[in-house]
């Protein structure tokens, strides 16, 4: 290792090769291949090269068939390819662009030409891996920020409710369990396989009960069942937390779906629906619910039985999951029951969160 740019050089012509060589090994560390296979192998071969220079006409797998699959793999796809060719046809360099390279040498090659040409489009990539670095520092940033405001307004939560705070905590990593499950197999598969989505579910549990900062504490921390008035003023706290979450979408200009603020408002909003539709604010019934506030009405209604409530006595485990299954269908979506089911069965979900009950 010299710390100097690697350069692959593919050419089945040793006389082309040992032109190239000449003309810029001064400047980098050259490795070489003849044929394709070879060039793939040493262009996925740490260290991975900074640029490719590519022979279009070699026997077997040509040039195009090279750069096709250096560009569909994820580990070479940023590398930037230079063709080299004697053709100089039109549409054979269009065909080049098309595929992903970056520049065109043509034969008879010219050292002055190489050098140019390599070290204009190393310059480009370097520019390139700087800005993208920049922007993952910056998103970085971006999301500690959001994380800090997660947790800002949890602790809030939790400043109002002691209980409502590790409610808080400990549905985050239920809903983190029902989405790692429900992505195994089955109709939701396909939706949780993005592991940004299930980050942002995990993201925006926190901020599903953030409505009841506007409960009055004699609602809220009320010993014993609720009046229907009562009830009323604490079902309210799904559209609190909703519109407030909404608003903030709105004032930052980001009312886009699969956001992090538009999955917390949609959970905020339909936590409480139920599958049949009876449930609050909306009333919404089955797939109309949108899929994070059906877990989270799962993991929600599941700690709540776990942990009680000011009106409620705690019950164990089994009889929650029992409740759970009981409401299959009716209350919540079969589906993500069945995942809650499995999960506590293969002894994954008890070991996670290290149940006691």
């Amino acid at each position: 290792m010299t710390g100097q740019q690697r350069i692959l050089v593919v050419d089945d012509t040793p006389a082309n090769i040992a032109i190239i060589g000449q003309a810029i090994s001064a400047c980098y560390d050259i490795i070489v291949a003849t044929n394709g296979p070879d060039a793939l192998r040493l262009a996925t071969t740490e260290p991975l090269p900074d640029l490719i220079l590519l022979d279009i006409l070699m026997p077997g797998m040509d040039g195009y068939e090279v750069c096709q699959r250096l560009k569909g793999d994820p580990l070479t796809r940023k590398i930037p390819v230079i063709f080299i060719t004697a053709l100089s046809e039109v549409n054979e360099e269009g065909k080049g662009f098309l595929l992903g390279a970056v520049d065109y040498i043509t034969k008879p090659i010219s050292p002055p030409i190489v050098r140019a040409r390599v070290a204009t489009q190393l310059a480009l990539h370097d520019q390139k891996r700087e800005l993208e670095r920049l922007v993952n520092e910056r998103t970085r940033e971006l999301e500690n920020t959001q994380d800090m405001m997660i947790r800002s307004l949890a602790i809030l939560a939790e400043y109002r409710d002691n209980e409502t705070g590790g409610h808080i905590i400990r549905t985050q990593h239920y809903v983190r369990i029902l989405a790692n499950e429900l992505k195994r197999g089955g109709k939701f598969a396909s939706l949780f396989a993005d592991s940004r989505y299930e980050e942002l579910l995990f993201k925006s549990t926190p901020l599903h009960d953030v409505g009841k900062v506007a409960i009055p504490d004699q609602t809220l921390l009320k010993p014993g069942q609720l009046t229907a008035t009562e009830f009323a003023e604490i079902k309210k706290h799904s559209i609190y937390g909703g519109d407030a979450l909404r608003r903030a979408e709105e004032s930052l200009g980001v009312a886009v779906p699969s956001t992090f603020l538009d999955v917390a408002k949609k959970m905020a909003y339909s936590h409480h629906e139920k599958y049949d539709g009876t449930g609050y604010p909306s009333h919404l019934k089955k797939n109309k619910i949108p899929i994070g506030a059906r877990v989270m009405s799962v993991a929600d209604a599941f700690d709540a039985m776990l942990y009680g409530r000011p009106y409620r006595e705690r019950i164990s485990v089994e009889d929650a999951l029992d409740e759970i299954k009981k409401y299959s269908g009716t209350q919540f979506d079969p589906v993500i029951v069945k995942s809650l089911v499995k999960m506590f069965q293969s002894k994954k979900l008890k070991k996670y969160l290290n149940l006691t009950h």
